[in-house]
């Protein structure tokens, strides 16, 4: 696992803490938005779908802090949109390192490499670069030609530079398991800190509604990628989240585990789902009915929802909130995983007919359209 131990134990000591004072919910990481706007406009996302009203739309510098003040989370990720698009995002940085919080700013790296002078390597910042896989199927993913070559530039710079980089990749339908292994070779040959992965959500607002998994294809795809993995393969989430992907562990989601702060508000339930906002943290935890939500409630918003925002945190609060999660934590952390029948299923899938994301053209013409 490719976590500092600074981390690590900020992260633990976190959690030990909340379960001494009997806190049953609480946040780990801020999804915090400054912006929606973005410079790409993927298939799979529905954040950029918004009217030009609201894409100009940002968080001021004092609204971020107040909110991770407010809070409390000792993680901070800036999503998007496209968070160097945002003209204060050094300012918004450098005001979260002060109050050090590890951060991940997510990014598809197609500023990045222009942009990195501004900013100073730190042990708090990491720059999760948004890559989908081999250079072909990440062009098809984004939705733009040459969007790996600029994103690898940015990474290649930033790792010189001393930054820390993490890969951050979102699969869905027609992924093909023996590219993404090709690709976890790749992107740690390039220096990174580790690599991040998850599920596609299937955003109502999303161009593309036909890509998105089911948890059985999940489980199917996230096996035969996951198994038998090679040492050199370094992941920055929690292995037992990676093995609730692979189908060995059942977890329901904790949707406060990663609460949503962006230019409407505090978002009701999660990050994924809008159902409502709140004017300050403390009354979106006391009026979001939570039970309302996850795969056990029987909310088809939730039926197949595997994603890491959801349950990672589950994952976490249990690996550093149980001796046995912990154990769990520590075997998954050095396992190889593995396992003959998902040898097999590599061969399956390579025999299988892998349709490419939506094509470059049709996005372009949908952003004609809405332009």
């Amino acid at each position: 696992m490719a976590v500092p131990i600074s981390q690590m134990w900020t992260v633990a000591s976190y959690v030990l803490k909340q379960r001494f004072k009997g806190n049953k919910r609480y946040p780990l990481v801020l999804m915090l938005e400054p912006l929606f706007r973005c410079n790409l406009a993927c298939a799979g996302c529905g954040k950029v779908q918004y009217p030009p009203h609201i894409l100009k739309k940002q968080l001021t510098p004092e609204e971020c802090f107040a909110a991770v003040d407010e809070c409390g989370a000792p993680m901070v990720s800036l999503p998007g949109g496209e968070p160097l698009l945002h003209p204060q995002i050094v300012e918004i940085v450098n005001g979260l390192i002060a109050r050090k919080k590890y951060i991940y700013l997510c990014t598809n790296a197609l500023e990045l490499k222009k942009r990195l002078p501004e900013f100073t390597p730190s042990k708090y910042l990491t720059f999760s670069v948004h890559l989908d896989g081999q250079r072909e199927h990440h062009d098809f993913s984004v939705c733009r030609e040459g969007g790996w070559d600029l994103a690898v530039e940015g990474i290649k710079e930033a790792v010189q530079r001393g930054f820390r980089v993490t890969t951050n990749a979102t699969f869905f339908d027609g992924t093909d398991p023996n590219s993404v292994r090709s690709f976890f070779d790749e992107v740690m040959d390039m220096g990174v800190e580790g690599i991040v992965l998850s599920p596609g959500y299937s955003y109502e607002m999303a161009p593309d509604q036909h890509r998105f998994l089911g948890r059985a294809r999940v489980r199917r795809l996230f096996r035969a990628i996951l198994s038998n993995r090679k040492k050199s393969w370094k992941f920055n989430m929690s292995p037992l989240f990676l093995e609730f992907l692979m189908g060995d562990r059942k977890y329901e989601c904790t949707p406060w585990g990663s609460p949503a702060y962006n230019i409407f508000g505090w978002q009701k339930p999660c990050y994924l789902l809008q159902d409502g906002y709140a004017d300050s943290f403390k009354e979106m935890m006391e009026t979001t009915k939570f039970e309302e939500y996850g795969v056990a409630s029987g909310n088809p918003k939730c039926a197949n929802c595997m994603v890491s925002c959801g349950y990672e945190p589950t994952a976490v609060m249990e690996g550093f909130g149980s001796f046995k999660g912990f154990l769990g934590m520590v075997r998954g952390t050095f396992s190889s995983y593995k396992d003959p029948h998902a040898a097999k299923l590599l061969s399956e899938f390579k025999s299988e007919s892998h349709a490419p994301l939506v094509q470059i053209e049709t996005v372009k013409a949908f952003e004609e359209t809405n332009a």
